[in-house]
C-alpha cells in the first residue's frame, strides 16, 4: 500500500521573473512544502475556486464536477504520486456506488477539481522526499525568501516543457 502524506493547499505562488504560476502543498502535519510548477489556465482554475468565487457558467473543472456528482460519483481523493523527468502526476479517485475508479492526471487539474468538491489531497512519501522543501518555525517573511532562495537554484533545465502532464 501507498505511504501517502496529507497535504494542505497553501495557493498559488508567481515564480520570477518568469512569471510562471506554482501550485504549492504543504503537510498538514509537517513542515515540507511541495512546488508544482503549473500553466496559467490551471492556476487561475484553482485561484477562482480558492477564492469562491462563482462564474456565470460553468468553467472544465466545474463541469467535470458536475458530471461526477450527477452519474452518482464523489471523488474521494488526489494523490500526487510520482515525479518522473521534472513531471509530476497524480491519481485522481472516483467512487461511484460500489465502484472505484482510479484516474491519471495532472496535479494542477485534480487539484482544481479537488477545490471544487473539496476533497482531500494526499502526496506519496517518495514524492515529498525527492521534492519537499522544509520550512520550519519562521515566520512568514522568512519562509518567503527562504522559498524564493529554493527558486533561485532551480535550473529551467529542471522543468522541461510539460512538466505538469
Amino acid at each position: 500500500m501507498s505511504d501517502r502524506i496529507p497535504m494542505k493547499l497553501v495557493g498559488i505562488r508567481i515564480e520570477l521573473p518568469t512569471n510562471t504560476p506554482i501550485l504549492l502543498l504543504k503537510e498538514q502535519e509537517g513542515d515540507r512544502y511541495l512546488p508544482i510548477w503549473i500553466n496559467t489556465p490551471e492556476a487561475t482554475a484553482i485561484a477562482i475556486a480558492r477564492d469562491g468565487v462563482v462564474p456565470d457558467r460553468p468553467l472544465t473543472h466545474d463541469l467535470l464536477a458536475a458530471v461526477i456528482a450527477e452519474l452518482g460519483g464523489t471523488v474521494r481523493d488526489v494523490v500526487v504520486t510520482e515525479l518522473r523527468g521534472g513531471t509530476f502526476f497524480a491519481d485522481l479517485t472516483v467512487v461511484a456506488g460500489s465502484d472505484v475508479h482510479v484516474i491519471s492526471s495532472r496535479p494542477s487539474d485534480a487539484v482544481a477539481l479537488a477545490v471544487r468538491v473539496d476533497a482531500p489531497l494526499y502526496a506519496e512519501r517518495a514524492v515529498l522526499d525527492e521534492a519537499g522543501v522544509h520550512i520550519s518555525d519562521e515566520t512568514a517573511e522568512q519562509e518567503i525568501e527562504r522559498f524564493r532562495e529554493f527558486l533561485e537554484d532551480i535550473a529551467p533545465e529542471d522543468f522541461a516543457p510539460g512538466h505538469d502532464q
